[in-house]
């Protein structure tokens, strides 16, 4: 019996795509190992916060929507660096950006965290009544375009934003001018799977928003800005002290 073998140009295309694959394959092992790696070096989970992304995995749908364990501890180390005592955050989910950010925050301080979606509040709000930590955690359900505006928290020392993409630069012309000078804004997924730089993704709302954030940010001379390769993105701003 003869067997059909394949040669020329289309034979190289194969070889070529074999390849691409086992990269891609191998780039991904990469990167869950570097992952992994990090973790086991880092200060470890606390307990409360380990049980409640459990939770998140087992009983919410898209769970990799929580913060988890390494963007967690970047949180907690810039509330205990930044000391605020007052931060809102829009985009609530199970909790755990909230409650990352409240173990390292100071008795006295609040934190309102705005969550659209009325049917996470079943589960997220005992999680935040039950926090171990110092602040008082105020759930607030609803649009926070319409509720901020109509709420007497005085200056914002720090917000973070993990919430509708495509509102995010809507999110930045409400905050700033509430955030106190020398305030910080944290805004999570902003290189979006790195859909920014994709043309595939020219014409997706959500990639539109994040690049329209990215662009409004980059061009706002009263604030100071990096970008980190964290997870999904993690952008820091600084509102600057026109005193300085």
């Amino acid at each position: 019996m003869k067997y059909a073998t394949t040669s020329g140009p289309d034979a190289d295309a194969l070889a070529g795509q074999a390849r691409h694959r086992l990269s891609a394959d191998e780039a991904a092992e990469r990167e869950q190992a570097l992952e992994r790696y990090i973790l086991d070096h880092i200060s470890a989970e606390d307990p409360y916060l380990y049980r409640l992304y459990r939770a998140t995995h087992t009983r919410l749908l898209r769970p990799r929507m929580a913060s988890g364990h390494l963007q967690g501890q970047v949180l907690r180390m810039l509330t205990t660096m930044i000391q605020p005592r007052t931060v809102v955050e829009i985009g609530t989910f199970s909790g755990y950006s909230a409650l990352s950010m409240a173990a390292g925050m100071a008795p006295g301080s609040t934190i309102y965290t705005f969550e659209v979606n009325d049917e996470q509040e079943d589960f997220t709000r005992p999680w935040l009544e039950g926090s171990p930590y110092p602040p008082h955690i105020r759930l607030i359900i609803g649009d926070v375009m319409t509720l901020l505006p109509t709420m007497d928290i005085g200056p914002i020392d720090m917000a973070f934003v993990d919430a509708n993409k495509r509102d995010y630069s809507a999110y930045y012309r409400l905050l700033m001018p509430r955030l106190r000078p020398g305030g910080y804004l944290i805004a999570d997924n902003t290189l979006w799977d790195g859909h920014v730089i994709d043309p595939a993704y020219a014409h997706d709302a959500q990639t539109q928003g994040v690049m329209a954030f990215n662009d409004l940010v980059a061009a706002d001379e009263e604030a100071e800005k990096v970008i980190l390769p964290l997870r999904d993105g993690l952008t820091i701003i600084r509102k600057k002290n026109p005193c300085v």
